[in-house]
């Protein structure tokens, strides 16, 4: 043994030696953790401090330390211990102080609070500003748009569209039917600049040229996803009347037809209900008044938004009409329907509970 202190050896059973070479060889043990283990294990091979010390480099009292810890406490002891940190030097009542001017008040000639503004009036630092609403979960930057529905006949509608989708009568279409109107064809001033490696993002000139609009008509059968579609230069009855003409004339005949569609005006005048008293296999169900996240098109309005129509650039109308129809038949080709899956309970009950925050 080499010379110093002498020590007292410990000693390990077969457990106790398995569990600490376990956690001085794991990857994922800290190394000053795993440092302590082979000491331990050393220590009970007989060596002294000062050489254990040596061979994992440790002083010699660190040794001693890590030994005598493991002698008193066990493997627990080798783990370093949650620090407290530094003291607190915002009070409970500051706290509450900010709570309060956040949620009650707001800034003279400003709509929300700033974490600077916040710091000023306060008397403390942005800086605990933020840690304060962070901790609590406040975002005064943050703003969302909602809208009730004052639909007299709510319930019953939304009863009438979620019982078409997730049960649709047999020997029958069930179209979600609106339109996309204003789609306007934007032709960006300079080339837009490919995505590269390393980072840079696709990059497009903010300033483009107007060639003009059109608007999409669309009715997505909810069954198999499969879209109908229609580009016209109008959003008015007459263009309503052609593309309902137009579902007629592509879909069998022996099939009920169903289309939940929106309160627009064009949707009930006196010529949109002459025609289908005259085409009695057709059924409209109207959603409820701002309702729109009730007709499922809507999604496939989003989806195409996104995907072609924002960072395209077109150099004309007729541009713009091809790269819709032809998303569009790309997508009939392997058509998905969006699953509907809230019953009308589920969302009463969702309704019913953001109402409650409200009041």
């Amino acid at each position: 043994m080499a010379g110093g202190r002498p020590t007292i050896r410990l000693k390990l059973n077969k457990e106790q030696r398995g569990e600490l070479q376990r956690m001085a060889e794991a990857r994922k043990t800290p190394q000053a953790e795993a440092k302590r283990a082979q000491a331990v294990l050393l220590s009970a091979e007989g060596l002294d401090d000062k050489e254990v010390g040596k061979r994992v480099g440790l002083s010699n009292t660190s040794a001693g330390k890590w030994r005598k810890r493991y002698a008193q406490d066990g493997i627990g002891g080798l783990t370093d211990a949650p620090r407290s940190g530094p003291p607190r030097t915002i009070s409970d009542e500051k706290v509450a102080e900010v709570l309060r001017l956040t949620l009650e008040t707001k800034p003279v000639q400003g709509t929300h609070w700033s974490t600077r503004r916040m710091a000023a009036k306060a008397g403390i630092s942005n800086e605990r500003v933020s840690v304060i609403w962070r901790t609590f979960g406040l975002a005064p930057h943050r703003s969302e748009s909602f809208q009730l529905s004052t639909d007299p006949h709510f319930v019953e509608k939304v009863r009438d569209v979620v019982g078409l989708y997730m049960s649709p009568p047999n020997n029958a279409l069930v179209l979600s039917l609106d339109e996309k109107s204003q789609c306007q064809a934007l032709e960006r001033s300079q080339p837009i600049l490919p995505m590269l490696p390393g980072g840079a993002p696709e990059r497009a000139s903010h300033d483009y040229f107007r060639h003009g609009t059109t608007t999409l008509f669309a009715a997505m059968d909810v069954k198999t996803g499969e879209v109908f579609a229609q580009c016209k230069p109008r959003h008015r009855q007459k263009e309503f009347l052609e593309f309902l003409r137009h579902i007629e004339r592509t879909t069998p005949a022996h099939l009920a037809i169903h289309v939940v569609a929106d309160n627009y005006a064009t949707h009930k005048t006196s010529a949109v209900r002459q025609w289908l008293l005259r085409h009695p296999r057709w059924h409209l169900h109207f959603i409820p008044t701002h309702s729109s996240w009730l007709n499922q098109v809507e999604r496939f309005f989003a989806k195409i938004t996104l995907e072609v129509i924002r960072r395209g650039s077109f150099t004309s109308v007729p541009h713009l009409r091809k790269s819709i129809l032809d998303y569009i038949g790309a997508h009939n080709k392997d058509p998905k329907p969006f699953v509907w899956t809230a019953t009308a309970e589920r969302i009463f009950e969702k309704i019913e509970k953001f109402c409650g925050k409200l009041t």
